[in-house]
């Protein structure tokens, strides 16, 4: 079946765009995540980890 689905795709005309698009996306939301982690505020990330406890 995957013989199947990589012959078929490989006729697609550009296609081969689509990875590097999705790899980009995936980069850049986790390189914000990231950065908005290191950024926020001590006393937020409290209350917001406190909220199922409540």
């Amino acid at each position: 079946m995957l013989k199947f689905i990589k012959n078929h795709m490989v006729t697609i005309d550009g296609i081969e765009i689509y990875p590097i698009i999705s790899l980009s996306i995936f980069f850049v939301f986790f390189t914000l995540l990231f950065f908005w982690v290191f950024k926020a505020k001590k006393e937020y990330l409290k209350k917001v980890s406190n909220l199922p406890f409540e």
